[in-house]
């Protein structure tokens, strides 16, 4: 846990951001999972979560983390573990080159690490150090950065019971680059184990852009921001949509047709995937977009991302 005085002064400036915070380090793991999603899907939506009859993408999102459990998708959302799946599923290729995987950040032989790499931990999510020059990196923050990464379970703070009980530890991926830049990463949103749209992210890192297309490859206006405790940690008030019109990936067809193969028997999932040099790579699977907190700019294209969504 945070210490008392580093709370103290997180409440002070940033009371409703300090509830996410201390959330993911346990401190309300004593409330009950139904009523925890009751509370934070109001303090992030501003809406009353319906659990009974969910209808909306974010209402069905907190009904899966309840009620679907399948004992696959811890492995599917650990970083590491996946690994596996994939190369049993779709093959070996599709993966990013492991450089190394560590229990903890004082085992990590930095010397040994090439110039450029990604380090990423396997038990959770937005918790990357991205290395272009190992010349300009700050190791010692960046140790100091993973050391407390390491200690947060994301399951707390969203109850996305998969993350309850993976084993934290870190990989050393190749820094994937294409045209001098981190490439666009695509998420095929994946329904009922049909992939419907495709979520762009661009300047990742930088200023995040989100767009969507749809499985034809046509830009909608569909626009998401991150719930109102997520603005307030992590600073980003608003996701703008790019400017640019991305080209149709080459590779789209193959892409839609393995986040079908790694989505099936499952009511909702994304799958993240990269492209570089004409080759595409997987990034990771997630279940839970936005933790079933995202804000949506109009309510009937969450409603309609909902309606994809057939519970039994």
């Amino acid at each position: 846990m945070p210490k008392v005085k580093t709370l103290i002064k997180m409440l002070c400036e940033n009371p409703v951001g300090i509830i996410e915070d201390v959330a993911h380090y346990g401190f309300f793991r004593w409330i009950p999972d139904r009523m925890y999603l009751k509370m934070m899907y109001r303090l992030e939506t501003g809406k009353k979560l319906n659990l009974d009859k969910p209808q909306t993408y974010n209402e069905k999102l907190q009904w899966i983390k309840l009620y679907d459990k399948k004992p696959l998708y811890p492995k599917l959302v650990d970083k590491y573990e996946v690994r596996k799946y994939i190369t049993e599923m779709i093959g070996e290729k599709y993966l990013i080159r492991l450089i190394g995987v560590y229990n903890n950040a004082d085992d990590i032989d930095w010397d040994a690490l090439p110039n450029a790499f990604a380090l990423k931990c396997t038990h959770g999510s937005g918790c990357n150090i991205i290395c272009k020059d190992k010349n300009t990196l700050d190791i010692k923050n960046s140790k100091r950065q993973l050391k407390k990464w390491m200690k947060r379970n994301w399951f707390w703070m969203g109850r996305e019971w998969p993350y309850r009980d993976i084993k934290p530890r870190i990989i050393c991926e190749e820094l994937l680059i294409n045209n001098g830049k981190i490439p666009e990463d695509y998420k095929v949103l994946c329904f009922n184990g049909i992939p419907k749209m495709i979520q762009v992210q661009s300047d990742r890192f930088i200023d995040l852009k989100i767009d969507f297309y749809d499985v034809e490859w046509n830009r909608t206006d569909i626009s998401i921001t991150f719930g109102k405790l997520h603005e307030s940690t992590s600073g980003v008030n608003t996701l703008k949509n790019s400017e640019n019109t991305f080209d149709k990936p080459l590779l789209l067809e193959e892409m839609l047709h393995c986040s079908e193969v790694l989505s099936q028997n499952t009511y909702h999932t994304r799958v993240d995937w990269y492209i570089v040099d004409n080759k595409l790579y997987f990034g990771e699977i997630t279940f839970f977009q936005g933790s079933g907190f995202l804000l949506f700019s109009k309510d009937e294209d969450e409603l309609m991302f909902g309606n994809w969504i057939k519970l039994n």
